[in-house]
């Protein structure tokens, strides 16, 4: 390993989550700034527009290695360009999809994963109505052809979206034939060893926030 992406590495591994949660916000901002026409763009602009404090931004832009130019601010297609770098948009990631449901299947209809750097070569499902068809161009495949079609496909993610009393089956299943991270659309937590990358995105658990919050303004 060189010296230089040995540093890149480090640095990768020790920004904080919120830091990485809050840079592709930054990132959709700019990319609209450049749209309009800007050419720079400051913490202070990005603040107004996604009410994040600026000097929290700057902070974040920090552990990205980029510096701006002084009552200028940052020139705007080298942040674009290192921003989809260090979030690693730039780079196509293959990955299954489990479960074909009405979820699964909006996401092997959503084309603009590919643009964030995640592209799902395939699906596994136990319906015989799904096994063999393919939506928008993505085959699917019986969950029993996975550890084959591991074989013949290059990828380390799996996305799971099945219901929820066989959230950890198909977990551990993916885990054994080799999948090294899972990006987990399901409410239930699932267990896995220390090496392997979770995700876990909720959308119940947005609903209850959302909805709770919602009760709390209407009393106040």
């Amino acid at each position: 390993m060189t010296t230089n992406l040995a540093i890149q590495l480090k640095n990768r591994m020790t920004v904080p989550e919120p830091t990485l949660r809050r840079l592709p916000w930054y990132l959709s901002n700019i990319k609209l700034l450049k749209q309009k026409g800007e050419r720079y763009v400051s913490s202070t602009q990005i603040s107004k527009e996604i009410n994040v404090d600026a000097s929290q931004i700057a902070k974040d832009l920090s552990y990205v290695n980029i510096s701006g130019r002084t009552r200028v601010g940052y020139e705007v297609d080298t942040l674009i360009a290192v921003l989809e770098d260090f979030l690693g948009f730039t780079n196509l990631h293959k990955a299954f999809l489990f479960g074909v449901g009405s979820l699964g299947g909006a996401l092997l209809h959503d084309s603009g994963l590919r643009h964030f750097g995640l592209e799902i070569v395939a699906a596994f499902d136990v319906n015989p109505a799904l096994v063999g068809t393919k939506l928008n161009g993505i085959p699917i495949f019986h969950t029993d052809e996975f550890p084959r079609k591991m074989k013949e496909y290059d990828v380390h993610i799996g996305v799971l979206t099945v219901p929820i009393e066989i959230a950890q089956q198909i977990t551990d299943y993916m885990v054994e034939g080799g999948i090294k991270a899972v990006w987990n659309f399901t409410p239930f937590r699932i267990r896995v060893p220390e090496n392997i990358v979770v995700q876990n995105t909720s959308l119940y658990a947005h609903l209850a926030v959302m909805f709770n919050r919602l009760n709390f303004n209407e009393i106040k």
